[in-house]
Formats: C-alpha cells, structure tokens, sequence
C-alpha cells in the first residue's frame, strides 16, 4: 500500500480503515483515500491549500442536500461518504448524451442553491475576489480575455439572486449516488450570482480542443431553459467564467488552450 503517511492522524482519531491506494487530484493535488468508516465504504480527503479547507466548510453547509455527505470535518481533514458513481456524466457526454448531462447538472444546482436554515459558512469567496485572476491575464495577453473582462465588469456591477455557489460546477464534480440521485463534490465555496455555476457546466471537460461549432448556442439554450436564465446572460457567464478558467491555467501551468477557445466561442455567439 502506498504512503499513508498525510492520512495517519485521521485514520486513527475517526478509527477508519484504508480500502484502497492513496491518490492526489490532478489541478488542487489533494489527496484522497478511500476507507471504511463504521462499516461504511468513505473518502478521506487532506486538503492541501486554504481554498479547499474553505470549499469543505461549504460541503459540510450543504448537509447532504444535493452534494455528497459530510462524515466528519476537521481543519485540513474531510471525511465523505463514498459514492457508488456507476454512471459518469462524462460518459454520458461522450456518448451523445450531453444535453441529458446539462439537465442533471442543472438539477444538482437547483438544490446547491436552495436556501439553508443554518448562516452560510464565513470562508465563502465573493464572486468579484474569485475571479481576480482575469484582470493581470488580460492585461498581459490581451485578445478574447479582454472580451472576458469586459463581461465579468458588467455582470459583477449588476448581480442578480445571488446564493452560495460550488463554483466549479462541472461533469467530473458530480457523482452517481444511486437512490440517493446524482450530488455534488469538491465545491471551491463562493458567493454570487447563481448565474456563474451553470457557466461551468458548458466548459465540457471531454472537448479537449474546445467546443465543436454550434454546441455553445445549442447548449446555452438548454441550461438556460432547464435554469430559468436569460441565454445571452448566461453567454455573457460563460465568456466570464472561461477567461478566468485560461488565467487559473496560465498560472498553475496547464494549457489554457480549451478555456480560450470556449471563451472564444461564447463571444462570437454573443456577437450573432
């Protein structure tokens, strides 16, 4: 078995037992175990920088209700139930059946959303901080990122039914819970327009050269109307959210490539 070292205080202080190899994520670079908790099957997750501590007190505010639930939670350690994820939403992407993943999503954000009787979590990222990065990228690199920002101005000077937010609501962060239905994962914690989460949705993680022609209006028109959003706003979202998505590449170092050219895509269908 692999290292166990970043998991020891955990497994002994919530008595869990290892049920397979240690993992890190591939952009955060967490690292995950899959354990048995009380004779359940459980992910103990160890954060590995403040945004994602902050992005657990989000999941634990949640309290199962459209996100996977929390066992325990404590500093830098997160234990999870462990969820069956027979069925991907990636899979179903690729397999012609994107608009049926859209709608799920769509329905996973629907409950994220919903209001709570508990105070949101203190550690939530307001919108405008979240989307910093974009500013410096544009002012360096210039071209369709100047589009975003413009886009991102606009929509911040003006929010509308602003909620909680998972912030990177997306195919690979949501799971099959089998009878419990389909819930969230791995939310970054940010406050704003519900508007934003659904801009994620349409950055297809499978599309690794970028959306094909037509699927950004075509799937513009089926979140908007399974959300209850006005197309060109969530257009207006999406060109936001994929400027920042290429600005959060270029830093850490992976190809912004994707990111542009959807944010590419959303404006020339914000131009027809």
């Amino acid at each position: 078995m692999g290292d166990l070292t970043p998991f020891a205080p955990w497994l002994a202080r919530w008595d869990l037992t290892p049920d397979g190899e240690p993992f890190q994520t591939r952009y955060a670079r967490n690292w995950l175990l899959p354990v048995f908790w009380r004779d359940a099957p459980a992910m103990l997750k160890i954060a590995t920088s403040q945004a994602e501590i902050d992005g657990a007190a989000t999941m634990a505010w949640w309290a199962g209700g459209g996100a996977a639930r929390v066992l325990a939670f404590e500093r830098d350690a997160l234990l999870l139930e462990r969820l069956p994820a027979r069925r991907s939403l990636v899979a179903m992407a690729q397999d012609g059946l994107d608009e049926d993943a859209l709608r799920i999503l769509c329905t996973v954000a629907d409950d994220l959303h919903a209001p709570r009787d508990a105070p949101p979590p203190r550690s939530l990222h307001p919108l405008d901080g979240w989307l910093r990065a974009l500013a410096p990228a544009a002012a360096a690199h210039g071209g369709v990122l100047n589009a975003s920002l413009h886009a991102t101005n606009l929509l911040l000077a003006q929010p509308r039914e602003v909620a909680v937010l998972h912030g990177d609501l997306h195919h690979e962060n949501v799971l099959d819970g089998d009878d419990r239905g389909w819930l969230a994962i791995d939310p970054k914690g940010v406050l704003g327009e519900r508007a934003y989460d659904y801009a994620a949705m349409l950055c297809n993680p499978h599309e690794a050269g970028g959306p094909k022609p037509g699927r950004i209006p075509r799937q513009v028109a089926v979140v908007a109307e399974a959300a209850r959003l006005e197309p060109r706003r969530l257009l207006h979202w999406l060109l936001a959210h994929a400027g920042a998505s290429a600005a959060w590449c270029m830093s850490d170092g992976f190809d912004p490539g994707p990111a542009l050219a959807t944010a590419e895509a959303a404006r020339q269908a914000l131009g027809a």
